[in-house]
């Protein structure tokens, strides 16, 4: 912003909206900072939201860039950190407010797998999986988790969004 002079209004909508800072050692890697912020992150109520709320939405960002990187072979998936519960292929992603994310998917095997997490223990490292044989073309719910949120408000109300519909 720089010698830039802001009115107190835009200074204290400045400080709600969502910051992101990301270095690459490829200087052309994109970057999640680089994907346009979805309707609903970009509203003057950003100070409303929960936690739960804001990870799902910068999670949201983050699948979705990291799918644009992949192929028509591969999808997206997160390993666990400790233990040894191995990975999930993820198919839908929620929140439950103030503080608690799901993901709904399969691990490799085909298993139905969710995942409950606290927002203050969320840790997910996302990776690329092959896609089921059976299927054409991959999932992408980076894609989907970013226009449901395009879509979601209606920035005439402090409506939050409404799930999507679980994919089976």
């Amino acid at each position: 912003m720089g010698d830039e002079i802001r009115t107190t209004a835009e200074a204290v909508e400045a400080d709600v909206m969502p910051r992101l800072y990301e270095v690459h050692c490829d200087p052309d890697a994109t970057n999640a900072n680089d994907q346009p912020l979805p309707k609903n992150m970009q509203a003057a109520s950003a100070s409303k939201k929960s936690p739960a709320q804001w990870a799902y939405e910068r999670l949201a960002l983050y699948i979705k860039n990291f799918e644009e990187k992949l192929d028509n072979e591969h999808e997206v998936a997160m390993g666990f950190a400790g233990g040894d519960a191995g990975v999930l292929r993820i198919e839908g992603m929620g929140y439950f407010d103030p503080d608690v994310i799901t993901f709904y998917g399969s691990d490799p095997t085909g298993a139905r797998t969710q995942l409950i997490q606290h927002v203050t223990q969320l840790n997910v490292l996302l990776r690329a999986l092959p896609k089921a044989a059976k299927q054409a073309a991959p999932n992408r719910i980076g894609f989907r988790l970013t226009e449901a949120l395009d879509e979601a408000l209606d920035e005439t109300t402090d409506e939050t969004p409404q799930a999507a519909p679980e994919q089976s």
